[in-house]
């Protein structure tokens, strides 16, 4: 018996799909048999009289359909050694038939009007699993709502990525003030705001200091000659991955503003991270060690990354791969939420929660930022010497600041965290999947999953994949969570009805493939963007909270300088970049995750490159494997394993060449000349530049500030992302307190 065909038909309807192969498709030739999920073709006796029947084995073809991951499967089997007659032609027509009958969906999610009915009501006709789930859920109404509205922010900015809705306005006449190039995308003019915006769901909020005051729906003023004198230095706008940052400048000494629309300590994911990375929190004295071991949920033994392979090539098979140091650390997000919070309060900071960033007005002298509280619909404004967005993938200042190309890439993740329920010996608390298919091609996905032990019996589950933005297929998490509380069981075993679920985990996590390190714009005159909203991400496993905790120190170092010399324009703010040489070569890893919105592609394809490159790292020692998941490997190590990749499978090039297509491949040559020249220039400097600026740096900072932010950029563009992480040249302490910053 043969396999002579495999196929993933993208619906989950698989009775419509047998049904279809038993009704309607006619192979020309043979006898249909009909058999419970598809049928036999044998030879009838017109086509034996003409044609040499094997011995051994009856000439037959079976074919077949079946179902996991809420799609459907099918596979043509031949009996004997001796091909079927015209065995090419109704294979051929089986394909061309079926992908017609077939084709790729994309299901919009509805339009809703809540005025007469609940989130509930209106999606169970559309999701119903998700419905049920989310009902069991504290709070499962509240982040329903959450999910629906950031989807449709999320749609709406990639299908009008010319033309996003303008938020920023500037108010400067500086022509030349800018950079071209990559600048002249950030200019902006003003026109008028359009303020209709979708609206969270309210919740109860969390006391903080510096509540929006009430008011009758009026736009409050400063008076008249206020706005002379900034009321802040730094407004952040979004309170998750704002809030470390945030906190650590205004323990710094610096006058902060955070404004978050959801209720200040809300978490749509669980964090996750290892040791020697957190400590970078404690580095920078945010946190003692006791706070940090008060903070952590679960320490786990070993990480496990393994994709499905039954239908790889036996070359292409691998071994389990072990990551005991990655990932390995459980962090109560919530708490370290509120714990960064209270910290910002104490240094003089301040919260707004439940309140809507709606615009900024941009001047010479400082940024007026508009805010309305959701609680009572009231509209502010307040001013900042500088503007930072943190709001994640949704961030309509990313859209406008990079529009036409905000990202290139996003991984739609869907989960839950699960207090219990899980049968003994289903799962042991002591490890975690990293990475983890249990199945080919999914309706045009590659799903992935994740496992993360928490506190007790606690487990958090992500489901996620690597995808594409296109505007016919933006990515739907409502589409994911159907798929979640469906397959859930076959990934791990388990009664859905018998988990105790605590609450969602979800999220658009983009991916912004740099040419370089002035690829992307994060920054205008007085605004600056970190995080997901800067597409602060790794290629393989972390997401913005990883990328954001690595880079901090050298996000707050640069920021205090520009802060401390007033250099608040574009040219000066838009060097402040997590930027590292070596990831932006290895985005072609997730781009070869992606299937092509549209295309039909070997399901069985993104498995077996997968597995062929994990088997290499699981081939390597652990330091190796660990310092390339975590984004701290040279150029020597990562040429080293491509030409292995190669060898082990010469076929790689072409399939990459099938999903990544010729302009990207060609973007990707042009990655690894700059990652070559980059890894040259640091051979050469790294030995004894960091040493000379750390020599001349009093010297030269008060009398050359911009060239001293410059080399300070300059050197961390040459000390982070390797193995062993050098001193930072300049360490932000709260003892060693830098000087007040200038007045306006």
């Amino acid at each position: 018996m043969q396999e002579i065909l495999y196929l993933e038909i993208p619906t989950p309807d698989t009775t419509a799909v047998c049904n279809w192969l038993q009704t309607d498709f006619e192979p020309g030739t043979g006898e249909k048999v009909l058999t419970p999920q598809g049928f036999r073709l044998r030879v009838s006796d017109t086509t034996k009289s003409t044609e040499t029947i094997s011995e051994k084995l009856p000439s037959e073809l079976s074919i077949f359909v079946w179902s996991v991951q809420r799609t459907t499967y099918l596979k043509a089997f031949r009996w004997s050694d001796q091909p079927f007659p015209r065995e090419q032609q109704i294979l051929k027509s089986l394909t061309t038939e079926i992908r017609s009958r077939f084709p790729h969906e994309y299901p919009e999610p509805p339009r809703l009007n809540l005025s007469g009915q609940s989130i509930f009501e209106a999606l169970a006709p559309h999701y119903p699993l998700t419905v049920k789930y989310f009902q069991k859920m504290p709070n499962g109404e509240y982040d329903l709502n959450r999910v629906y509205w950031w989807e449709q922010r999320w749609r709406e900015g990639v299908r009008n990525p010319q033309q996003p809705k303008q938020v920023i306005f500037s108010q400067t006449s500086r022509a030349g003030s800018r950079e071209q190039g990559a600048g002249e995308t950030a200019r902006m003019t003003a026109f008028p705001l359009l303020t209709e915006t979708l609206r969270e769901p309210q919740a109860t909020a969390f006391p903080v200091r510096g509540s929006v005051s009430a008011g009758e729906g009026v736009l409050e003023e400063y008076p008249k000659g206020s706005r002379e004198q900034s009321q802040y230095d730094l407004i952040y706008i979004g309170g998750a991955l704002g809030i470390i940052h945030a906190a650590v400048m205004a323990r710094l000494g610096y006058r902060v503003l955070l404004v978050e629309r959801m209720p200040f300590g809300r978490m749509n994911r669980e964090w996750n991270i290892s040791r020697d990375e957190i400590q970078s929190l404690i580095n920078l004295n945010l946190f003692t060690s006791t706070e940090v071991e008060s903070m952590i949920a679960r320490e786990y033994k070993d990480g496990f990354n393994k994709f499905f392979d039954a239908n790889n090539p036996k070359k292409l098979r691998s071994p389990v791969l072990h990551t005991p140091t990655v990932l390995n650390v459980a962090l109560d997000s919530e708490k370290l939420l509120q714990v960064c919070g209270q910290k910002l309060q104490a240094a003089g900071g301040e919260i707004w929660d439940e309140t809507e960033f709606i615009r900024a007005d941009v001047s010479q002298s400082q940024v007026v930022v508009t805010v309305k509280n959701l609680t009572n619909q009231t509209q502010k404004q307040v001013s900042g010497r500088v503007l930072v967005d943190a709001m994640g993938t949704a961030s309509p200042i990313a859209w406008q600041l990079n529009r036409g190309r905000a990202f290139d890439s996003v991984c739609p993740t869907v989960g839950a965290v699960v207090e219990g329920g899980f049968e003994p010996g289903v799962w042991d608390s002591q490890y975690g999947d990293v990475l983890y298919s249990h199945g080919d091609i999914s309706r045009g996905r590659q799903l992935i999953w994740e496992l993360f032990p928490g506190e007790n019996e606690e487990l958090t589950i992500y489901l996620f994949h690597y995808h594409q933005v296109n505007p016919k297929n933006p990515g739907s998490l409502l589409e994911m969570y159907e798929d979640f509380f469906t397959i859930l069981p076959e990934y791990r075993r388990c009664d859905m009805d018998k988990l105790v679920w605590k609450k969602p985990t979800f999220g658009y996590i983009p991916g912004h493939f740099s040419v370089g390190s002035r690829d992307r714009t994060v920054a205008f005159d007085r605004l600056i963007a970190i995080g997901d909203a800067a597409s602060l991400q790794s290629p393989l496993v972390f997401t913005g909270f990883g990328s954001l905790v690595r880079n901090l120190e050298r996000l707050t170092t640069l920021l205090n300088t520009a802060l401390k010399h007033d250099l608040l324009s574009f040219q000066h703010l838009n060097q402040i970049r997590a930027f590292q040489n070596n990831i932006a070569v290895t985005w072609m890893f997730s781009k070869g995750m992606m299937v092509p919105t549209g295309k039909f592609i070997p399901p069985q394809r993104i498995n077996s490159m997968l597995n062929n490159f994990f088997g290499l790292l699981a081939d390597e020692s652990p330091e190796e494997a660990e310092n390339f998941i975590k984004d701290r490997f040279n150029w020597l190590t990562f040429n080293r394993l491509a030409l292995k990749a190669a060898r082990n499978n010469p076929a790689l090039l072409l399939w990459i060449w099938e999903l990544a297509g010729s302009k990207d491949l060609l973007r990707w040559t042009r990655n690894y000349f700059d990652f070559s020249r980059h890894a040259f220039v640091s051979a050469l400097l790294r030995g004894w530049f960091p040493r000379l600026i750390r020599r001349i740096g009093p010297w030269l900072e008060p009398r050359y500030p911009a060239l001293w932010l410059r080399l300070l950029t300059m050197n961390y563009a040459l000390t982070t992302g390797i193995a062993r992480p050098q001193n930072p040249v300049t360490q932000v302490t709260s003892e060693a307190r830098l000087q007040k910053p200038k007045a306006i």
